[in-house]
């Protein structure tokens, strides 16, 4: 029963980290399902939503065993760890392991955070190429790589206070827009809305959407209606700050 309780937890812990690293639900429920049977469980039954893993699992002579997962954080991207967690689900169902050897892989994985300078390169990357793609010019795409910075380091510092993601949403799409209209203010020379459309694209939830179509379209309505709803919710929060910016400095005459 020890062992089954070991697995049940990792399992759990496994679910979570796909999740928050961008996975679609058929892939947490099905990987879930494959590492239970490779272990060598009669029974499994695994459901996922965007905010719960529920997890029954069965081995021959002992009873069922259930536990829940409570899913707090926001669902996240992180492809490099994504393929991991794949991976080693993928090694574990070829060659099984004990819980606690594969407990050791998993915190391998889990626990080798990106480092933030990365993401600041790539945030940085992505806003001047877009603020270039549709049109700006090169004082744009810095001026939509100053944004980057901005709204990288909201992420950093201000997103954990903040009580959900909506608020961060609003907040972050605001205080951006706020600085790109002051850039607009202090050299007419640039183009707000090239600017506004490289940094914009580093808010726009769209594999939250993708995924939430993805989800309706293989069956698991439940959690696609749920991803649906919160992509069109963050959409909306972003328009209205970046709106808000706008008519706010539409006043000083921009």
């Amino acid at each position: 029963m020890q062992i089954c309780k070991d697995y049940l937890h990792i399992f759990l812990d496994m679910g979570d980290a796909l999740l928050n690293s961008g996975a679609e639900i058929f892939r947490v429920e099905d990987t879930l399902n494959r590492m239970g049977y490779a272990c060598g469980a009669t029974q499994m039954n695994v459901f996922v939503i965007t905010s719960s893993i529920v997890i029954t699992i069965e081995f021959p002579g002992e009873g069922a065993r259930t536990q829940t997962r409570r899913i707090h954080e926001g669902s996240g991207n992180d492809f490099t760890k994504l393929e991991r967690l794949n991976d080693l689900s993928r090694r574990f169902c070829s060659h099984p392991v004990s819980p606690a050897e594969l407990q050791k892989e998993f915190d391998l994985i889990n626990e080798d955070i990106p480092k933030p300078l990365w993401k600041l390169l790539g945030s940085i990357l992505a806003a001047c190429s877009f603020a270039l793609f549709y049109g700006g010019s090169i004082p744009d795409a810095i001026a939509a790589g100053l944004g980057a910075v901005l709204i990288w380091g909201l992420q950093q510092h201000f997103r954990p206070v903040c009580m959900n993601e909506v608020t961060f949403q609003f907040a972050a799409s605001f205080l951006t827009g706020c600085a790109i209209c002051c850039f607009t203010l202090l050299c007419p020379f640039l183009h707000m809305d090239k600017i506004m459309i490289g940094d914009i694209m580093l808010l726009i939830p769209g594999l939250m959407s993708t995924n939430a179509i993805r989800d309706v379209l293989i069956g698991d309505t439940l959690s696609g209606i749920i991803r649906l709803i919160a992509a069109l919710l963050l959409a909306a929060a972003l328009a209205l700050g970046f709106m808000g910016a706008i008519i706010l400095f539409g006043r000083f005459g921009l």
